[in-house]
């Protein structure tokens, strides 16, 4: 009898184990497609990409989601250490020799799911295809645009979730609506998050990639990214300033191209899931010229 959640029984992953840790892995589309890791920011789960994955799949992709580490109910670990840079690039490394044990993937990540998505290729491209990064740009330039741009402003709410308690209290109240909707939420997605990160218990635990931000050693953030990036922004976004993205590609030494959508919130795959597809299909699949 075939176990139904052995990869190699079923073609399919269901779940990635990382030492006591267990991990919810969606694994959807041609299981013989070229596969597309795709990774969620906060406050969002592997739902966040409902909307996209489907349209891989119809071009021929295998898609892979994953809930990281703080919301899959098997890897909520107690502590903001447990949730540094080099541990959120851990759990996708593992998910990428799960998913593809002897090539490499495609990788798209928004948001936060972008900082490991940029780190994997930054540290594995022998494992990575191309790079998608949705928002948010290489994280040694998020850095550089705290001084440089108004990133600071903008990013207000990352000193707040320092706080504790505070912020778990806000953000499970319904006072929380009206603070998401200022960052371009509807109110569909306000109800997807407490129901996938409050009521399910993952707002703590989520809350603690931010935590663990003063514990990094920004050397794990100094290497160029060589394999063919995208870089994906949406000018109505009022957590990311535009000059992080805009001058991301000075730690890409590869075919890289910048693609600004006009007229899109923050929450790039469920606001503008066919033109996020678009921008991803041209880099997982271009022409010979293209950049």
């Amino acid at each position: 009898m075939t176990d139904p959640t052995d990869p190699t029984a079923t073609g399919r992953l269901t779940s990635l184990v990382r030492g006591t840790l267990t991990f919810d892995v969606y694994d959807e589309g041609p299981v013989d497609g070229e596969p597309v890791l795709l990774l969620h920011g906060f406050p969002e789960r592997s739902t966040c990409w409902r909307l996209v994955a489907p349209q891989l799949h119809a071009a021929g992709y295998r898609t892979v989601a994953m809930d990281q580490r703080g919301y899959s109910r098997g890897a909520r670990p107690p502590g903001r250490r447990a949730y540094r840079m080099r541990e959120l690039l851990a759990d996708v490394l593992a998910l990428a020799e799960a998913v593809a044990p002897q090539g490499k993937v495609h990788v798209v990540g928004h948001d936060w799911g972008a900082i490991p998505a940029w780190l994997l290729a930054a540290h594995h491209p022998d494992r990575v295809a191309t790079l998608t990064a949705v928002s948010v740009p290489h994280p040694l330039v998020f850095m550089k645009a705290m001084v440089r741009s108004t990133q600071l402003l903008h990013s207000w709410y990352m000193l707040a979730f320092q706080l504790p308690l505070l912020p778990e209290r806000l953000l499970g109240s319904r006072a929380a609506d009206r603070l998401v909707a200022s960052f371009g939420m509807t109110e569909q997605d306000a109800e997807r998050f407490r129901a996938e990160v409050v009521a399910d218990g993952a707002l703590p635990t989520a809350l603690n990639w931010y935590r663990a931000m003063a514990l990094e050693d920004p050397r794990l953030l100094r290497r160029t990214v060589t394999v063919p990036t995208t870089m994906v922004w949406s000018d109505g976004d009022v957590a990311v300033d535009r000059w992080g993205p805009a001058h991301t590609d000075a730690w890409v030494d590869a075919p890289f191209r910048f693609v600004e959508l006009q007229g899109v919130s923050h929450w790039v795959p469920t606001h503008a899931p066919d033109r996020l597809v678009a921008a991803i299909l041209a880099r997982v699949r271009p022409t010979p010229a293209a950049s």
